[in-house]
């Protein structure tokens, strides 16, 4: 029988200048633009695909950069406030180093779990995110454009952390209907997984004093679990239902389709499943080169290109 949920699928983000988007996820970070596209709710923005070589679903950081015009939100609970990015742990030095060349503000390397460092930092917009360099990380490197050694690159999303009052009701979700175990819990905090690996971990923080969260500029949008299938889409909508929860019907993405609904705790959640993935519109080697959009939209192609910002991909900014 197929797993229902085989892990995260992706991250999506709201952030503010396409350019500044570029930079730091393909220039600092270096992952690759795997699909330049528009918001398929909202096609006056841009919907960029950051991942690895092919956009393996675990690997994927999605942003849509609405300019700096967009107020910023606030990190606080009933929000995802940290996208944790997973590398090797004997990559500690390199990104030390490497973010002080570039001037990146950091906090100072900490230790979570046995075989778990990490270092905290925001991009541009605010967005929490950490760098954790784990001994359990087996996912091949990938060197973008010559950026970042191979060993010491990203190797995907590694967790993410959601901050919730009373976190009880969405452990129970994770565990009775999305295939996720309670796999370590230390003070305030518990690691749930699917598989216990990276790419698979959800965590969360019990957070009743901090303040409500936020949305806008350099928050989370909302975070996909990866489902095989179709068939185990419908499977696990069903299961949803069930429970007490309301879906939206099931979306075309193009490269995946789609389902979402509210958490308990008020967070999104989407069921992405893993096909028909990123070269169902391009070649390999040249994917996120060319704006893709989808059908509905095609026929105001010139009307969008005027409108979307223009950005300089591939950036030379974090090249050294």
């Amino acid at each position: 029988m197929k797993k229902l949920i085989t892990g995260i699928h992706h991250v999506t983000a709201v952030s503010g200048d396409a350019q500044e988007n570029i930079d730091f996820y393909t220039g600092l970070l270096g992952m690759r633009l795997v699909k330049k596209t528009v918001n398929f709710d909202d096609p006056k923005a841009y919907h960029f695909y950051f991942g690895d070589a092919t956009g393996t679903a675990g690997t994927i950081m999605t942003t849509f950069p609405y300019g700096k015009d967009l107020q910023k939100g606030r990190h606080g609970k009933g929000k995802i406030s940290t996208t944790a990015f997973s590398l090797p742990f004997s990559s500690v030095e390199y990104w030390e180093e490497r973010l002080t060349a570039f001037h990146i503000t950091f906090k100072p390397v900490q230790e979570r779990f046995p075989g778990e460092a990490f270092i905290y930092l925001e991009d541009d917009d605010g967005l929490g995110i950490e760098l954790v360099f784990t001994e359990k990380e087996e996912r091949a490197g990938y060197s973008f454009s010559g950026h970042i050694p191979p060993e010491h690159s990203i190797r995907g999303i590694h967790h993410v952390e959601l901050w919730l009052e009373s976190p009880e009701k969405t452990g129970a979700l994770l565990t009775k209907i999305l295939n996720h175990e309670l796999i370590h819990e230390s003070y305030h905090r518990q690691r749930y997984a699917a598989t216990d690996a990276p790419g698979h971990y959800i965590d969360i923080l019990r957070a009743p004093d901090a303040m409500k969260g936020l949305p806008g500029r350099g928050m989370v949008h909302h975070v996909a679990f990866a489902t095989p299938d179709g068939e185990t889409q419908q499977q696990i909508m069903e299961k949803i239902h069930e429970y007490g929860l309301n879906t939206t019907g099931i979306k075309d993405r193009n490269y995946f389709t789609s389902i979402y609904f509210n958490e308990p705790g008020g967070i999104i959640f989407e069921i992405a499943t893993e096909g028909p993935g990123f070269t169902a519109d391009e070649d390999l080697s040249t994917l996120g080169m060319e704006l893709k959009l989808p059908a509905q939209y095609e026929g105001r192609r010139a009307e969008l290109s005027k409108i979307l910002p223009t950005f300089n991909y591939p950036t030379e900014k974090f090249k050294k």
